[in-house]
C-alpha cells in the first residue's frame, strides 16, 4: 500500500491571495485619485515616522508624559525650519531674481558652453547662441507677462503656502497620536493574519527607518559638501542655490547627481578663468560623488537598505507618473517592502519543505 503524503503541496510556493492582490490595487486606486492632496500627508507621516521612536525612548525612561516631549519635538523642528528659511530662503530668492533679471545673457552663456560660436541651420534657418537665447528670453518674456499664466503661478505659489501649512498640522497630529494610530491599523487586520504582519513590519521598520534617515542625512552632507567646494574654493556664483538644488536632487538616484553635476558644470565653465579652474570643479566632482557613493551614503544607509539602481528608477519613473512627488518619495520605501515581503515569503516557503520532508522521514 503506498504511503500517503499529507505534506505533498509542501513543495509548492504559496500562491498570492487573490484579495491581497484586490486591495493593493484599490489602495493604488485611491492614492491615484488623491494624488493632489497626498503630498502633505506623505511628508507629514514620514518625518512623525522617524521621530516617533526618540519621543517613545525618551518618554519611556523619564516616565514623563509622552506630548510633553511630542510638543519639544515639534516646536524645535519648527524653530529649525524658521532659522532656515529666514537665512536660506532671501539669498535664494536674491539669485534667482538674480538669474531671472537677465535671462538672455544667461541662457546666451549656457549655449555658448555647449555650442561654443558656431551656427547650426534648423529649416533653412541659420541661428548661433545668440539668436537661440534672443528667442528664449522672448518666449520666456511673453509667459512672465500672459495674465493667465500670472494667474496660475499665483494660485500655485497659494497652493504651495497651504500645503507646508497643512504638513505641519498633519506631521503634529501623527506626532502626538502615533500609538493610538498604530493600533487602529493592527485592528483592521484580521487576526489571523496579525502575526504574519508583525513579522513582517518588524523586519520592515529598521530598514524603512534607516533609509529615510540616512537620505536625510545624504541630503545635509551634499548640500553642506556642494557650498564648501562651489562657494569656499571655487567661488562659483550663486553656490548656494546650487548647492541646494545639489542636495535636492540627491534623492534621485543616478539621475539627481548627474542633472547636479552638470548644472553646476555649466555655470562652472561659463565663469571659469581659464583651464586649471574646469580641472578644479571636475576634481570637487569627482571628490563629491566619491564621498558620497563609497563613504558617506553606505555609512548611514546600510547594506540592507540597498535597492538596484535600475529597480530604483525604474521605481522613481513609475512613482512619478502615478503620484508626482509622493510618488517619488515613497518608490524606494515601497520596493524596500516588496524586497522584504519576497524575502520573508521565501523562508517560509523554505520552512513549509523543511516541515514536509521531516513528516515524509
Amino acid at each position: 500500500m503506498t504511503p500517503a503524503r499529507p505534506h505533498a503541496d509542501a513543495a509548492r510556493p504559496p500562491r498570492p491571495a487573490i484579495a491581497s492582490i484586490v486591495v493593493a490595487a484599490a489602495i493604488l486606486g485611491f492614492l491615484y485619485a488623491i494624488r493632489a492632496i497626498l503630498l502633505p500627508f506623505v511628508l507629514g507621516s514620514i518625518v512623525a515616522y522617524v521621530c516617533t521612536p526618540l519621543i517613545d525612548t525618551l518618554a519611556r525612561r523619564s516616565r514623563v508624559q509622552r506630548w510633553v516631549f511630542a510638543l519639544a519635538v515639534l516646536l524645535t523642528l519648527m524653530a529649525i525650519a524658521a532659522v532656515l528659511g529666514y537665512f536660506g530662503v532671501p539669498t535664494a530668492a536674491h539669485e534667482l531674481l538674480a538669474l531671472a533679471a537677465n535671462p538672455r545673457d544667461v541662457i546666451d552663456g549656457f549655449i555658448r558652453v555647449l555650442m561654443g560660436n558656431h551656427s547650426f541651420n534648423i529649416g533653412g534657418a541659420s541661428l548661433n547662441a545668440a539668436q537661440i537665447a534672443a528667442r528664449a528670453a522672448a518666449g520666456l518674456s511673453s509667459i512672465v507677462t500672459n495674465g493667465n499664466r500670472m494667474l496660475d503661478v499665483a494660485l500655485t505659489g497659494f497652493g504651495a503656502v497651504f500645503e507646508v501649512i497643512l504638513t505641519w498640522v498633519v506631521f503634529g497630529y501623527l506626532l502626538f497620536d502615533a500609538p493610538r494610530l498604530s493600533q487602529g491599523l493592527l485592528w483592521t487586520i484580521a487576526p489571523g493574519r496579525r502575526p504574519l504582519v508583525l513579522r513582517f513590519w518588524h523586519r520592515l521598520d529598521p530598514i524603512l527607518r534607516r533609509y529615510f534617515v540616512g537620505i536625510a542625512l545624504v541630503v545635509v552632507y551634499a548640500s553642506a559638501a556642494a557650498y564648501i567646494g562651489l562657494g569656499v574654493f571655487l567661488g562659483l556664483h550663486h553656490a548656494l542655490l546650487l548647492a541646494m538644488l545639489t542636495g535636492l536632487l540627491e534623492l534621485l538616484p543616478v539621475i539627481g547627481p548627474v542633472s547636479s553635476a552638470v548644472l553646476a558644470g555649466l555655470v562652472a565653465i561659463r565663469q571659469a578663468a581659464g583651464a586649471s579652474a574646469i580641472l578644479a570643479f571636475i576634481a570637487y566632482a569627482i571628490a563629491l560623488r566619491l564621498s558620497i557613493d563609497q563613504f558617506f551614503g553606505p555609512l548611514v544607509l546600510g547594506r540592507a537598505a540597498r535597492v538596484r539602481p535600475v529597480l530604483v528608477i525604474f521605481c522613481f519613473l513609475s512613482g512619478g507618473i502615478l503620484l508626482g512627488i509622493s510618488g517619488i518619495l515613497l518608490a524606494v520605501p515601497v520596493a524596500l517592502a516588496i524586497k522584504v515581503a519576497l524575502g520573508l515569503r521565501n523562508e517560509q516557503f523554505a520552512e513549509s519543505c523543511e516541515g514536509g520532508q521531516s513528516d515524509l522521514s
